[in-house]
């Protein structure tokens, strides 16, 4: 079987270095107590939170990892700014931000102005239909220091102070909605592009999948941006909440267990999902194809589940109406402290994970 360490990444590990991280960062919020711009300490949170006085300056770095070098191996870098966008847009709504502006850097071997303005058009679509702006940004040429391209980015959000959402108000028996993806993010491709080049090889991208396209094409399908959607019910900055939303997770690497449990953190309650979302086709493809099991499966992707939502019961009806993307009820919380599964990948089974 493979999994994502034997693909060069140890999640403990790296969840090791951000908590180093985190600890680093927070020395330095002392530094700005009582005065405009003093931060919150909120471990686990999807960005940070900025007191700026009257509201709060939501703030989160991001970007598109080794999904590029998919993009790289084909010459197709036009959907690569959604993927960009949703990674910190998609973070900061989780608090209940509205994300206002994003700048980027691009660090690079050697400047291809065609790859430039591919990556920045898309990433200018993707801004106009999520009314983002882009104030700036900086393009590096490194030289040896990367091979290929290095693309990432800082999202600026705003959120009024009685309306972030943090968990802490989600109990026994709340519901669980979770936002339809397609495909697998921004996330986990090292674990993708080492399943694909193990048995094709490193041109493998080039040939022709069971989905039409080839699957460099295929693997690239950008990233569904939530945050939009989302605003539609929280409300952008100034304007009502039309349902009250206990929490929200971003299903990114780390996948539901990793995930969902940051917003369960101040809870000491537990979750358990038996209508989940089905992974796409071309995910459960990669999974059979690797060999991966459904344990690493969901710690590693997303599995057809980009965004999570905790609501009162009654307000399940409501919430999903109001989606205009495809979602569904997919479980609810417990009081033990646990993650349970009923997986839906390529060998369905019970998965549980002890917080």
């Amino acid at each position: 079987m493979i999994d994502y360490k034997k693909a060069g990444v140890d999640i403990k590990i790296g969840d090791a270095a951000s908590k180093i991280a985190y600890e680093f960062a927070k020395s330095t919020f002392s530094s700005r107590k009582g005065m405009i711009g003093e931060p919150l300490v909120e471990d686990g949170s999807f960005a940070g939170l900025i007191d700026m006085g009257d509201f709060y300056l939501v703030q989160g770095d991001d970007g598109v990892g080794t999904k590029i070098e998919i993009a790289e191996k084909i010459g197709k870098f036009d959907t690569m700014g959604y993927d960009l966008l949703a990674m910190v847009a998609d973070d900061a709504v989780c608090l209940g931000a509205e994300t206002i502006s994003i700048t980027n850097t691009l660090d690079t071997n050697k400047v291809d102005v065609n790859v430039v303005a591919a990556l920045l058009q898309g990433l200018a679509t993707a801004c106009k239909e999520q009314k983002v702006v882009i104030p700036g940004g900086e393009i590096a040429e490194v030289g040896k220091s990367v091979n290929g391209n290095v693309w990432n980015a800082t999202a600026v959000g705003i959120l009024e102070k009685d309306k972030v959402i943090t968990g802490k108000n989600i109990k026994v028996g709340d519901k669980i909605i979770a936002l339809k993806e397609k495909g697998f993010r921004s996330n986990g491709f090292s674990l993708v592009r080492y399943i694909i080049e193990q048995k094709m090889g490193k041109e493998g991208y080039l040939q022709q999948s069971p989905f039409g396209r080839s699957w460099g094409e295929a693997l690239l399908e950008p990233s569904q941006i939530y945050s939009a959607a989302l605003l539609e019910i929280l409300g952008r900055y100034g304007e009502n909440r039309k349902i009250e939303i206990m929490g929200i997770a971003h299903i990114t690497g780390g996948g539901i267990p990793g995930n969902f449990n940051r917003i369960l953190k101040k809870t000491g309650l537990g979750a358990k999902f038996d209508n989940l979302i089905q992974p796409s086709e071309i995910v459960k493809a990669i999974q059979e194809m690797g060999n991966v099991a459904e344990e690493e499966a969901y710690k590693t992707w997303n599995m057809g589940n980009g965004m999570m939502l905790v609501v009162a019961p009654e307000d399940v009806k409501k919430t999903l109406e109001l989606l205009s993307l495809d979602a569904q009820l997919v479980g609810e919380i417990i009081e033990e402290k646990q993650i349970v599964i009923e997986s839906c990948g390529a060998k369905p089974q019970k998965l549980i994970f002890k917080l």
